[in-house]
């Protein structure tokens, strides 16, 4: 490989969705574009969050130029206030997506660690060796923007999140004259959003959306509460102009709501008057024909505003007859069952609710098969990564760049950690660097581990049992226990024979080991605990977790 190359370094976003984290690297700069989160599996007990490993960053840190954000959603800045604090480096974006940065610094008490640079589509940032340009791009929120890197070596497009949508709320349609003329300059490597890949067609522009709003909310009674991501603010836009037409207020319920519907408007994205917005505390004040609640939860999360409302343990919010529901978002990956869960329960409260299988009232963000041809043909790139998506996403958007005549030579189906390295007359894919995960948990960052995780699932799965007994430490004999103690595993009251049976056990254990004059207290937990997981798996066929815990007296 000749010795002047870049790197491009998928420290997270490849094979999964969310977690999205791409580092380029030439000699001695590094930028690395967006840091975002990916939320736990169902096996993840207690995981919060999960952020990318930036140990290759961390370790080369007096080469990292600085952040450059894509857009404002969770997985591609979700990251940001835990990443810096291992790395603190300057952070671009457009004014909407640092003004959810800074937001989240704001939480965290760290936005006077972070030096925020807000640009404009069209705006260059200029290094010795690399120049990150900003080109207005179409998502599900607003001021998105694809980037084009420019290095000594050729021209790097990476699109981010995108659709091409040429009606869109706010009149801003993607630079596709930008993309084009990158394509007739010449463009070393493309990499492109591949979440939608395997929809064929083309998809609905977010206008679609607003003309539904309109016929639904004409023809309701009561009240409409309204679930949708928190950063969909065009969405939100659509909603309240419905509200607005029909005489309603509008209440906005969730913290993620509540906090991003203010940014949006103190920053101009989000136009309401202030006569139309009230407070959660007000909508009594109205009748309910007079009121919309746009909340939180359109995932069914559990903690979020639209499942406490169905399950009615939210504090400001009673469900009424003659309520509607809106759920306004399509279900990611793995939370189909959850989200419903939470129709199904608003359905027994008697409730009408309105989801995606029955109106067009939502529309993807990302590009359709159509869009992304489009995007590979006006770029024309030499070499093609597909990037955000699971394997299969990537697999279909590399087959599809083959099909549109690129050699299959020249594109690269990745997994992170894989290095694309390019020269002026090759590439490949040959070197492997370390990344992984971090848990957050709590106010803890990476104290969970793999270990913590199987044993939280082995807990959740078969319970524990707690055998305490105490020693006199001159006479080695029992003199109180063993005491049982289960959790997750037996009702104690009614498995009294069992209990019974992990006492005498557990006290024959110990006695023969003292009368052997095996003392050693990690001997004895260990002859305690074999002996009962043996019997309890030989009685039950389950293998609860045993601690025995042995107090000197």
């Amino acid at each position: 490989m000749n010795k002047k190359s870049v790197k491009i370094i998928p420290l997270g976003g490849l094979g999964e969705i969310g977690k999205n984290i791409t580092a380029i690297e030439y000699e001695d700069e590094i930028i690395v574009i967006d840091c975002g989160v990916s939320f736990p599996d169902e096996d993840m007990y207690g995981v919060d969050l999960v952020i990318p490993n930036i140990s290759y960053l961390i370790d080369r840190q007096d080469k990292v130029k600085g952040l450059f954000l894509t857009h404002g959603h969770e997985d591609h800045i979700g990251a940001i206030p835990y990443i810096i604090k291992q790395l603190n480096m300057p952070i671009y974006g457009t004014k909407l997506t640092l003004g959810l940065v800074e937001n989240k610094l704001k939480e965290h008490k760290m936005l006077d660690l972070c030096t925020l640079n807000p640009v404009n589509a069209g705006y260059m940032v200029k290094f010795d060796n690399m120049s990150i340009e900003f080109i207005r791009a179409t998502h599900s929120i607003a001021d998105s923007c694809s980037l084009a890197i420019f290095t000594p070596i050729g021209t790097i497009v990476h699109t981010g999140d995108f659709k091409i949508d040429y009606t869109p709320i706010d009149g801003l349609v993607m630079d596709l004259n930008r993309f084009s003329t990158l394509g007739d300059e010449g463009v070393l490597l493309l990499l492109a959003d591949s979440t939608n890949v395997e929809r064929e067609g083309h998809s609905l522009s977010e206008k679609v959306i607003g003309e539904t709003l309109n016929r639904i909310f004409r023809n309701a009674k009561g009240r409409i509460i309204v679930a949708t991501f928190a950063s969909n603010i065009h969405r939100m836009q659509q909603i309240a102009n419905a509200s607005i037409k029909e005489n309603r207020k509008i209440a906005f319920s969730g913290r993620s709501m509540e906090n991003v519907s203010q940014v949006a408007m103190d920053l101009g994205y989000l136009h309401i008057p202030d006569e139309s917005v009230i407070d959660i505390d007000d909508i009594n004040k109205y009748p309910n024909e007079n009121i919309t609640i746009i909340t939180t939860g359109s995932q069914g999360e559990s903690m979020a505003g639209l499942s406490r409302i169905a399950h009615g343990s939210h504090k400001k919010i009673e469900i009424d007859k003659d309520d509607l529901f809106i759920i306004s978002a399509s279900p990611i990956p793995g939370n189909d069952k959850i989200i419903s869960r939470v129709i199904n329960q608003l359905f027994r409260k008697g409730v009408e609710v309105i989801y995606e299988d029955l109106e067009d009232i939502h529309v993807s963000g990302h590009a359709y098969r159509e869009e992304l041809k489009l995007i590979h043909t006006l770029v024309k790139p030499k070499y093609f990564m597909p990037v955000h998506g699971e394997y299969r996403h990537l697999k279909h958007h590399s087959d599809l760049a083959i099909k549109l005549g690129m050699s299959p030579e020249n594109v690269f189906t990745l997994e992170t950690g894989q290095v694309l390295e390019i020269s002026e007359n090759e590439a490949n894919a040959n070197q492997k660097i370390h990344t992984g995960v971090l848990y957050v948990d709590g106010i803890g960052v990476g104290d969970v581990g793999n270990i913590v995780l199987r044993d939280r699932k082995y807990l959740a799965n078969d319970g524990m049992v707690t055998i305490v007994l105490a020693i006199n430490r001159d006479t080695f004999e029992i003199v109180a226990g063993p005491d049982i103690i289960t959790r997750g595993f037996i009702y104690a009251r009614e498995s009294e024979d069992l209990i019974n049976e992990i006492k005498d056990i557990s006290r024959n254990v110990v006695e023969q080991c003292l009368e052997e004059k095996v003392i050693e207290w990690h001997i004895l937990k260990n002859s305690i605990k074999k002996s009962v997981e043996n019997h309890l798996y030989t009685k039950t066929k389950r293998r609860p977790s045993v601690f025995p815990i042995i107090m000197e007296v």
